[in-house]
């Protein structure tokens, strides 16, 4: 065989000499193409089809690259590829392993913005029905930002030329780089459960795009959302747009607008506090003038004092009598239902009809007693009569008349006749007092 077929090969040797020549052939390079098929495993990785108007390829983004995605891939996104030619050899398909995904037309950022502002919407996080209000005069202020930016010192100044009895509290926080938005997110909840502040201003100074964009993360736009305390955004300059501004209550333009928008100015208070001051003084004289006219104007036709006293203590007096004579015919009326009520008591009182009951009780008894006793003789006599007939026909009274009882000491039967027993054999005799045990010598039947 090898004779006939010089150049025979296995499919697996095939297919890795192709993938070998394409890998060789075809270095990193980029593709222009819309997705389509997206399939996004538990794994992570993101497998997907790349095509145009005539030809597709496969594409597969490896999760270690889809994690550093600012954006989502989804299916009809036109998007720039870079990836390395390859053949997966169980399928003998060839594909490309992608490096980097940038969407056309738009940077990765803006997309990424564009996506998530979507989703927010959606779920109603930047809805003004549900925004706090800015307390007038804040005593205790939260910053959430960079302590070595000039944010903070714009902030700072500004605060305590404004308001200087304002006390700060700051959180600091990196506001760019990989680890701003978790710290960011995790300041505004630390804050929160203080419970102590009024305000919150959560921000920084100006830059790029990417510099920003740790307030445009989820997590920092989502701590915003739920906060309790009023959050003031402060994110770079007046014509940048952050995520964080559509979720924080108020929006400043800049650090040092955040700052006047919180406090008020101390100067200004005073000015107003003076000119109330001085419409108070002149509301309160005016007051002041028309009661002394309405009081010295009816002096002159108000009575003596004397006499409309004593007219009141006559009213008085005469209202006492009332009282009493009605108190007196109430009372008496009173004591009748009283005395009445008592004498219905009396004839119901359980105590009385007891009483009654005991009495009848007591004839009753020594009714029944007489009674008793008449019987109970009657009934002795009676008894008397009957042990007396009892006793003459008892055997005891035969005997004591002489007479005995004879019974056999085998059995203890009677002895009735003579020839109930035998010679020799003896025999109980019962008498009236006493018994005897007789020897039987004879016999002798009846004649």
């Amino acid at each position: 065989m090898p004779g006939i077929f010089p150049s025979l090969l296995t499919v697996s040797a095939l297919t890795r000499q192709i993938r070998s020549a394409l890998e060789q052939n075809f270095p990193s390079l980029w593709v222009e193409g819309e997705i389509s098929n997206l399939r996004c495993p538990s794994s992570g990785h993101r497998y997907f089809t790349l095509k145009d108007q005539s030809s597709q390829i496969r594409a597969v983004l490896f999760r270690s690259q889809a994690e550093g995605l600012k954006f989502a891939l989804q299916d009809g996104l036109e998007v720039f590829v870079l990836g390395r030619l390859s053949v997966y050899e169980p399928r003998g398909d060839y594909q490309l392993l992608l490096e980097a995904v940038e969407p056309k037309g738009i940077g990765a950022l803006q997309l990424a913005f564009i996506q998530l502002k979507v989703k927010l919407e959606a779920e109603g996080l930047f809805e003004s029905s549900g925004k706090n209000t800015l307390p007038p005069y804040p005593q205790r202020i939260g910053l959430v930002t960079s302590p070595f930016g000039a944010a903070i010192h714009d902030l700072l100044t500004v605060m305590h030329r404004r308001w200087p009895l304002v006390q700060v509290l700051i959180a600091p926080v990196a506001v760019q780089g990989d680890e701003a938005a978790d710290q960011i997110a995790r300041a505004i909840r630390t804050l929160n459960e203080l419970g102590e502040l009024d305000v919150l201003i959560v921000g920084r100074g100006g830059g790029s795009s990417e510099d920003l964009w740790a307030f445009n993360e989820e997590i920092v736009v989502r701590a915003i959302a739920s906060s309790r305390i009023p959050v003031v955004s402060a994110v770079g300059h007046e014509t940048d747009v952050t995520l964080a501004d559509l979720a924080a209550d108020y929006r400043a333009p800049t650090p040092s607008a955040a700052a006047e928008l919180v406090v008020p100015d101390c100067s200004t208070v005073r000015h107003h506090l003076g000119h109330h001051r001085v419409r108070l003084e002149r509301s309160m004289r005016s007051m002041i003038a028309a009661w002394t006219v309405r009081v010295k104007t009816p002096t002159g036709r108000l009575p003596e004092p004397r006499l409309v006293l004593g007219q009141f203590v006559q009213q008085v007096d005469e209202l006492e009598r009332q009282l009493y004579v009605r108190m007196k015919h109430w009372c008496r009326n009173l004591q009748v239902r009283l005395l009445s009520h008592q004498s219905t008591i009396w004839e119901r009182n359980p105590l009385f009809e007891i009483h009654r009951q005991q009495l009848a009780m007591v004839e009753q008894g020594t009714r029944l007693v007489r009674g008793m006793s008449g019987c109970i003789l009657e009934k002795r006599h009676q008894s008397e009569l009957w042990l007396s007939q009892l006793n003459q026909l008892s055997p005891l009274a035969v005997l004591a008349r002489g007479y005995s009882i004879v019974r056999t000491l085998r059995d203890g039967k009677v002895v009735k006749k003579s020839t109930d027993v035998s010679p020799g054999e003896s025999v109980r005799v019962r008498l009236h007092e006493g018994e005897l045990i007789c020897l039987v010598q004879s016999n002798r039947p009846p004649m």
